[in-house]
């Protein structure tokens, strides 16, 4: 689209053709393995570069890419981005990683990524010779520290974070990678485009699990990483030699979980700072993790970076892991679930969902609180929420 819409109108119109296959209005669903050719003339036009169309599956998909087309719009309204649909989020990190760091190569990531994030970097990356460090998350020094020359390769970080939503400066960590030509990459599945767009500050690659708020109904697993076209083009030849390719089905179901983004997102925002103002108000709750409240530590660096904080809010109660998981026991909205990001709300205690292999002090070492409860608003009335949290809350201890 030539011109710079706003989110939830290129969420509607992005990356898709005006005049769509059969004059149907919603994007075709191609299941293909392989596309034909009615003449070896056309085969040689594509070889040599000089027509855009499909060839084999494992290459390219009319739907995906109407998919990845939107994707991009959306993290880079006004253009110069390519977006690459995976399988699922942690495949885009995965995938990411290791077609841009070499054996011999350093990474450094924050303490508070997503958990299999910090698994693949720690145990499988090491077997392949690639070291790593972890620093503790909104610390620039520490990150300045922690850089190798001529061996650092990444910085990882994600925003805001999992599950205590730290919201890192963009910009001073793309200052810092600047000085020593290393690329950036963002975990940005619990902004979103439409709350944050690190492209805009400087990162050069953009995470998200599309399961979560982009695709929005708890019915696909994709995942996509989004930067300049320089920089997803290697990744996309990668993904054609290794064959961890999406499938045109979640690509259909993505398209159309993301015509009602923006709208979604409008409640989720809602939802998640309704929800968390009531707890930190709330006698039995001892803390609570949101952006969007002043007590959070980086409610500032959120504010001026993010248009709204989401729908995630994590909090810690009174009692211990037996108490937690009573008071889960009696919510009646929120279906206990891993996951975020659908209409439907969900709630999970980490120590059990996560962490449960763990010992209490393994997870305490960690950040992980036998009370710590994550809570993912969906797009329920949110007084309807609170009145459910407040009945669990008071009925879960005994008298």
């Amino acid at each position: 689209m030539s011109v710079e819409f706003g989110p939830s109108t290129a969420a509607v119109h992005a990356g898709e053709p005006r005049q769509r296959a059969y004059d149907a209005i919603t994007t075709s669903v191609v299941h293909a393995s392989t596309y034909t050719f009615a003449n070896s003339a056309e085969l040689i036009e594509l070889q040599a570069g000089r027509v855009v169309r499909d060839e084999y599956g494992r290459y390219g998909n009319p739907t995906i890419r109407a998919a990845e087309a939107k994707l991009a719009a959306l993290e880079a309204p006004q253009g110069g981005a390519a977006a690459l649909l995976c399988p699922s989020g942690m495949n885009a990190i995965t995938s990411t990683i290791l077609a841009l760091v070499p054996t011999g190569g350093h990474i450094i990531l924050t303490d508070d990524c997503y958990r299999r994030t910090r698994q693949f970097v720690q145990t499988i990356l090491v077997r392949l010779g690639i070291e790593h460090t972890v620093i503790p998350v909104c610390d620039t020094q520490a990150l300045a520290a922690a850089i190798r020359p001529g061996q650092t390769g990444l910085i990882l970080s994600e925003a805001p974070t999992n599950p205590y939503l730290r919201v890192t400066n963009l910009a001073d960590v793309v200052a810092v990678a600047r000085q020593h030509q290393i690329l950036t990459m963002i975990d940005a599945t619990f902004a979103t485009p439409y709350n944050m767009r690190p492209l805009e500050y400087g990162i050069d690659l953009v995470i998200h699990s599309c399961t979560k708020y982009l695709g929005g109904h708890n019915d696909l697993l994709a995942g996509v990483v989004i930067g300049r076209p320089a920089l997803i083009q290697p990744l996309r030849q990668e993904q054609g030699i290794v064959g961890a390719i999406s499938d045109p089905q979640s690509a259909f179901l993505l398209l159309r979980g993301l015509k009602t983004f923006g709208l979604r997102m409008e409640r989720h925002n809602q939802n998640g700072l309704a929800v968390a103002q009531f707890l930190e108000r709330h006698p039995r709750v001892t803390r609570v993790h949101y952006p969007g409240l002043p007590s959070h530590p980086d409610h500032a660096v959120a504010s001026a970076q993010m248009r709204g904080f989401g729908g995630v809010v994590s909090f810690e109660i009174e009692g211990d892991l037996e108490a937690t998981a009573r008071m889960l026991d009696l919510v009646k909205i929120p279906y206990i679930a891993p996951s975020l990001g659908g209409v439907e709300s969900l709630i999970e205690q980490p120590a059990i969902i996560s962490y449960y292999e763990m010992t209490t002090e393994q997870r305490n070492a960690i950040g992980i609180y036998d009370n710590l409860v994550r809570f993912a608003c969906g797009v329920e009335d949110a007084q309807d929420l609170i009145a459910d949290l407040a009945q669990a809350l008071e009925g879960y201890m005994p008298a």
